[in-house]
């Protein structure tokens, strides 16, 4: 029997932008190097604002453009049971983390971690589109935090 799947939860404000964009781009992440198997990956929200909606038509061309179809995913909010059963919640600013703290207090301290903490840009936010209108610095923004995250996970036997 090998390793346990790394189950891992990405949060934004709405779950129609950022967080998608960062599921659907690891998941390909993980693909393209040949450890899908070992990953269990979602997205959600921390507000109830977009519960049911589909990932936001920029985000969704901008994924297409890079060969990836979310066809069916739509905006759902973060449950204690999420809290519960994944193991890292990345969550795209600060926001988020006061969010993920007023929804579940202390208890959700250590698996809660920003994207680009994994990034040389530790503490850094990534800017949410749906206000900034700019898709393709959040792309690389959170393929940059992709990239680190995946690499602390090597460094840390994980994958």
């Amino acid at each position: 029997m090998g390793q346990p799947k790394v189950k891992v939860l990405f949060v934004c404000h709405g779950n129609i932008c950022r967080s998608p964009m960062a599921e659907f781009l690891f998941k390909q992440y993980v693909a393209d190097q040949g450890t899908a198997a070992r990953f269990e990956i979602a997205s959600a929200a921390t507000s109830q604002e977009e519960i049911g909606n589909p990932v936001y038509p920029p985000a969704r061309r901008l994924l297409k453009a890079h060969g990836i179809d979310p066809t069916g995913k739509t905006a759902r909010q973060v449950t204690q049971r999420d809290l519960e059963y994944y193991d890292f919640i990345i969550v795209m600013d600060n926001n988020n983390v006061r969010n993920m703290y007023r929804l579940f207090g202390d208890e959700c301290e250590d698996k809660v971690h920003k994207l680009l903490d994994f990034s040389a840009r530790m503490g850094c936010d990534i800017a949410d589109p749906w206000y900034t209108d700019d898709f393709e610095t959040t792309y690389r923004d959170i393929m940059e935090g992709l990239s680190g995250f995946y690499q602390t996970l090597q460094e840390n036997g994980m994958v």
